[in-house]
This record gives structure tokens, C-alpha cells and sequence, in this order.
């Protein structure tokens, strides 16, 4: 290529923002301490995706770190806060509106958002995030998923957003939460 004077193109070097979110993050005050002693004390949750003949579909799910079980899910064509607000909103009618959860999850930006901070803090709960990139802070939540994917989803997906809702809110409800 130097011989004939050829240059290859290259894409520009992409330049990530550097964001402070310290400001955004709650401090980790579950510190994988996943043992509970009674339930409604302790809340985790997190988003997935699931493939689906018209792109991706999410899943926010809450679950009471007490008995393992799913409290609350919520699903959207898009990851955000609202997606996690809905799950909340959910488990939180679901539970009878108890108050003093300590409720645990990762540092997305669904669960740092100003809106789902203030949801929380209306009610009740007191928030909690896993250090950045360490799976292991929020292990329960990814050994949902994880059972989810691999004992339940069919391997090339869902025909459409319908038929994959139907199918995962079966797995919750008749399986994951009857275990």
C-alpha cells in the first residue's frame, strides 16, 4: 500500500464522556449482605433483554430479597427510567405500600435518573447501588436473569413483544416464583 501511495481510512478514535455520577450513585449499603430476615426489608432490581421478532424487548424486574421472589416487572421496547419506575410502582402496590425498603440495584442510568431517585424517596425507600461493573454486588438479580435465559427462553427469541410477555410473565408467576 506504501509503494503505491495508498492510505487506508480509518474511523476517528471515539472519545467516551466522562460523566461525574458520584453525585448520582446511592452508596452500596446492601454490601452483599443477600440474607434477610423477614420480608419487605430488602428490595433488588434489574433490567434484561429479550430478543423478539420486532427487536428487543426489556424486562425491569423487583424482587424481595427475603424469599427470592419476584415483587414486580415491567416490560418496554425501551431501557429507561420509566421501565424501572413502572417495576417499582408494581411491587410496591403489590406489597401492600410498605415503607423503609432498602432497595438495591446497579448504577444504570435508570436507577440514578433524578425521577426514579425522587420515586423511591416518596416511597419510603432508601437506595443502594452496586460499584460499577461488578455483577457480583447485585448477584441475585443476575441469577434471575440467568436461570431465565438459559431454562427458559427459546434460543432465537419470540415472534413478537405479545408472545414474549405472555411467555415471561408465565416464568415469573408459574415457575421462577413457585420454586
Amino acid at each position: 500500500m506504501r509503494e503505491a501511495g495508498l492510505v487506508s481510512k480509518q474511523p476517528g478514535r471515539h472519545r467516551y464522556r466522562i460523566v461525574d455520577r458520584s453525585a448520582l450513585c446511592a452508596a452500596n449499603h446492601l454490601n452483599r449482605d443477600f440474607t434477610v430476615e423477614k420480608p419487605d426489608r430488602v428490595w433488588c432490581g434489574d433490567i434484561t433483554f429479550i430478543r423478539s421478532g420486532t427487536g428487543w424487548l426489556y424486562l425491569a424486574v423487583v424482587l424481595d430479597l427475603y424469599a427470592r421472589k419476584v415483587v414486580g416487572w415491567a416490560f418496554s421496547s425501551k431501557a429507561d427510567s420509566r421501565l424501572a419506575q413502572d417495576a417499582l410502582t408494581m411491587a410496591w402496590h403489590n406489597r401492600g405500600r410498605p415503607a423503609g425498603i432498602l432497595f438495591h440495584s446497579d448504577q444504570g442510568s435508570q436507577y440514578s435518573s433524578v425521577s426514579y431517585r425522587e420515586m423511591a424517596l416518596r416511597y419510603g425507600m432508601t437506595s443502594s447501588m452496586s460499584r460499577r461493573g461488578n455483577c457480583w454486588d447485585n448477584a441475585v438479580a443476575e441469577r434471575l436473569f440467568r436461570s431465565l435465559k438459559t431454562e427458559w427462553l427459546p434460543p432465537k427469541g419470540y415472534a413478537n413483544d405479545e408472545e414474549a410477555e405472555q411467555d415471561v410473565r408465565l416464568y415469573l408467576t408459574g415457575y421462577y416464583n413457585r420454586i
